[in-house]
């Protein structure tokens, strides 16, 4: 990408507040032995598990803005949502640890999957390392209710929380990815790559809309597939990312990008958020031992399954290098031991 280029998409940035808690820029490096396995086009990784908060992911650049504004505001704490293994709420709470705000997290358990380790293990252990408060409720509804209590009861005190959405995913969130496009494109200048195809797990959609922002901005001809991991109605997912693709180009003024670059690929959900599938723990597998990088269950492992069955189908241009954007959650792996060490959970 052209300095130029970088440089715009820095200036429209620029007006925002933003704590700087990332190690940034991540790598980006090749996959030369998945590749070769394949037999299909170049692989490479971009690696935000490597953001370095508390073992780092992609909501740590959603963080940086979202803190920011928290800041801004003269919050005197920050809450948010996630479920019971969110890696959302474990930087959020790491986020918080490091810029002195008090954490409440409310976590919901309606996942259809269980195993001792989940109740305890993975994110859920961290998140209590790190100081968060934690709320465990047993779905949406009650959380919605859990947020008015500690709302009503911070304002009693005459303190302000600031409420940051499940997955940071709002306008204000999606500014961190706007930046990656940034980074990435920078960094596929200085390496002479020309990606045809950037491939991510999608859920909460901050990462996938500031993504299509951001490289709309810069007039990059790169397509992104979000691999749905979370929703059952693809149709509302889809709905979702045009709206929060447009208040994000709105916010920051620019141009929102066009629909036929919304991409949401809806084959390999499996049985739902949070379910393992027998292609994910396939591709866990493959890519730890043919390249010693840890994807998670939930998200990338996912994402990677439907990025490997691609390949193998042709379905992908042979000629043009394909990024795969690692957004994190190992911590994860430890919260589906039975699943990933071949022993089925009770």
């Amino acid at each position: 990408m052209s300095s130029t280029r970088e440089d715009s998409i820095d200036a429209l940035l620029e007006p925002f507040p933003r704590e700087t808690i990332g190690h940034l820029p991540t790598p980006l490096h090749p996959l030369p032995r998945l590749s070769e396995a394949l037999g299909g086009p170049p692989l490479w990784i971009k690696r935000d598990d490597c953001t370095g908060l508390a073992t780092g992911g992609n909501k740590t650049r959603k963080l940086e803005y979202l803190m920011g504004a928290a800041r801004a505001e003269g919050a005197d704490g920050v809450v948010s949502f996630g479920a019971l293994q969110s890696n959302h709420a474990r930087q959020t709470a790491a986020a918080a640890a490091a810029l002195g705000f008090p954490c409440d997290l409310i976590l919901v358990t309606n996942v259809n999957y269980r195993e001792p380790a989940w109740e305890v293990s993975g994110n859920r252990l961290l998140d209590e390392l790190l100081g968060a408060k934690l709320h465990i409720v047993p779905d949406e509804a009650a959380a919605a209710g859990c947020l008015q209590t500690l709302l009503g009861g911070a304002n009693d005190a005459g303190k302000q929380l600031y409420v940051i959405p499940t997955g940071g995913s709002n306008a204000i969130g999606a500014l961190g990815y706007v930046n990656c496009a940034g980074e990435l494109l920078a960094q596929c200048e200085a390496l002479e790559l020309r990606p045809g195809t950037l491939v991510s797990a999608t859920s909460s959609l901050g990462t996938q809309s500031g993504l299509l922002v951001g490289l709309h901005a810069a007039r990059s001809p790169i397509q992104v597939r979000g691999i749905n991991t979370y929703s059952a109605h693809p149709a509302n997912q889809a709905e979702a990312l045009r709206r929060l693709c447009d208040e994000t180009a709105e916010l920051i003024g620019t141009e929102p990008p066009p629909s036929d670059s919304l991409r949401i690929e809806n084959d390999f959900l499996g049985g739902g958020y949070g379910v393992p599938s027998e292609a994910m723990q396939r591709a866990v597998e493959e890519v730890a031992r043919l390249e010693g990088v840890l994807l998670d269950p939930v998200y990338t492992g996912k994402a990677m399954a439907w990025l490997l069955a691609a390949v193998r189908e042709d379905r992908l241009s042979p000629e043009e290098p394909v990024v795969f954007l690692h957004t994190g959650g190992s911590p994860g792996l430890f919260a589906y031991q039975q699943c990933l060490s071949g022993h089925p959970a009770p």
